[in-house]
């Protein structure tokens, strides 16, 4: 049986869909040119190009299989941990090619974090000690910083108030979509240019999503946001823009269609876009 997209609960329908702007499409952050990503010699993802704008929200969008989740990780580098994958192709991170050799991976991704499919604080540490983790790793050791940051990063992830008055309690006390907008604090504290979300959402319940997409909604005016997701009714919710992924017949996956969200929603280009939005196969 095809596995049909996520339809999400009604308690998320009363959502209201990210704004349309006016305003000029901004400049693009990221610059994605001919990506392929590959593992032991097979391609896993063929010639992806298109342009992230700064400050929007960007949904990965399409079938499991077909690559999202593999092309978002090759977005800070976190392939080069496994031996047998091979990136090619540019991904410019406001100009400077990620793979060119010039931006170690340690600094790109604090220039460009990741949120994962499940909250993974670390749940020994406490809350303070999970926020400001990034930080100490980048050599930040002066207190008053510290404390700044973390206070910054949670007022941010609409997390502070909950959580101000018990810093030092372990991580792995908190709710799991408190769990979630830890780790978004986590990441929010070297405050990166873009922020990668592998399926926030997928593992909390209907009340955690909305607050998580209110947030995603929040922070798009602060920081740019690429946002893996199998759930139409999100993705139309709170993205700007929309790429849609399909797998080849080889089993590649490769990018069929980018646009405005409304476009992709209302009027694609492709059909296999039309019907993948409107749950004809998943």
């Amino acid at each position: 049986m095809v596995d049909q997209p996520e339809v999400a609960s009604a308690t998320l329908d009363a959502l209201p869909p990210a704004a349309a702007s006016s305003e000029p499409e901004p400049e693009s952050i990221l610059m994605l040119r001919k990506v392929s990503v590959s593992f032991s010699g097979k391609l896993a993802v063929r010639d992806v190009t298109f342009d992230v704008p700064e400050k929007r929200v960007t949904a990965l969008i399409g079938p499991s299989g077909s690559g999202k989740t593999t092309l978002l990780r090759a977005l800070n580098r976190l392939h080069d941990t496994v031996s047998s994958a091979r990136v090619t192709g540019s991904v410019l991170l406001n100009g400077t090619d990620i793979y060119g050799g010039a931006l170690h991976p340690t600094l790109l991704r604090s220039r460009v974090g990741m949120v994962f499919q499940r909250p993974n604080p670390f749940p020994a540490m406490s809350i303070y000690d999970n926020v400001v983790s990034g930080l100490r790793f980048n050599g930040v050791r002066k207190k008053s910083l510290l404390d700044e940051a973390a206070e910054s990063a949670l007022i941010a992830a609409a997390l502070w108030e909950s959580v101000r008055n018990r810093m030092t309690a372990r991580a792995g006390v908190l709710s799991g979509g408190e769990q979630q907008r830890l780790c978004i604090a986590r990441s929010l504290a070297v405050e990166p240019e873009v922020l990668l979300m592998d399926e926030p959402t997928s593992a909390l319940d209907p009340q955690a999503t909305r607050r998580i997409e209110e947030l995603i909604d929040e922070l798009s005016d602060r920081v740019t946001m690429v946002i893996v997701t199998h759930n139409m009714q999100q993705a139309s919710r709170v993205s700007h823009r929309c790429a849609f992924m399909l797998m080849g017949d080889d089993r590649a996956g490769e990018l069929i269609e980018v646009g405005p969200t409304d476009q992709i929603f209302g009027s694609p280009t492709d059909q296999r876009t039309s019907d993948y939005v409107q749950g004809r196969f998943g």
